[in-house]
């Protein structure tokens, strides 16, 4: 089969139209007592059903109710911690990383007054926060590879 012969084929699968022959689906459902899906109508077996349910005094819900306790138990699962985080918390708050922090502060304190005063800032403090996750990233990592050995 060459290439002139597949699109050949392809274009006429594409150009040919299926045969109108196909049923059209029953509307309704299955059911020929039931009236015509789209409808306000009740059957008359729906009726029966729905004063039968308004004379039981139902307490308005539906469906299956379990029989003994009404609540199903619940297994507490305990969520688990990441460490990681705790760690890089220490750590910011560490000697070691105090430098970037003290610089991140200091940015912080002078963007909140610019926008206090002008409506709007004149940088961030972007590059100084990298460097403070950075130095509280590589300050956890030993610690934290330590606890999952």
């Amino acid at each position: 089969m060459g290439f002139t012969d597949l699109l050949s084929d392809m274009w006429d699968a594409l150009s040919t139209h299926p045969d109108a022959d196909a049923e059209a689906p029953t509307s309704g459902g299955a059911s020929t007592n039931s009236p015509v899906s789209g409808t306000d109508e009740e059957s008359a077996d729906e009726k029966e059903v729905n004063k039968s349910d308004a004379t039981d005094g139902g307490d308005g819900e539906q469906g299956h109710k379990p029989s003994g306790d009404d609540e199903p138990e619940e297994e507490e699962e305990e969520e688990t911690v990441d460490p990681k985080e705790k760690l890089e918390e220490e750590c910011t708050e560490s000697k070691q990383c105090s430098a970037p922090k003290h610089h991140y502060d200091e940015c912080v304190e002078r963007v909140t007054g610019q926008i206090e005063n002008d409506g709007k800032a004149k940088e961030d403090c972007v590059e100084e926060f990298f460097h403070l996750a950075h130095c509280a990233s590589a300050c956890a990592a030993p610690k934290l590879w330590a606890q999952l050995k």
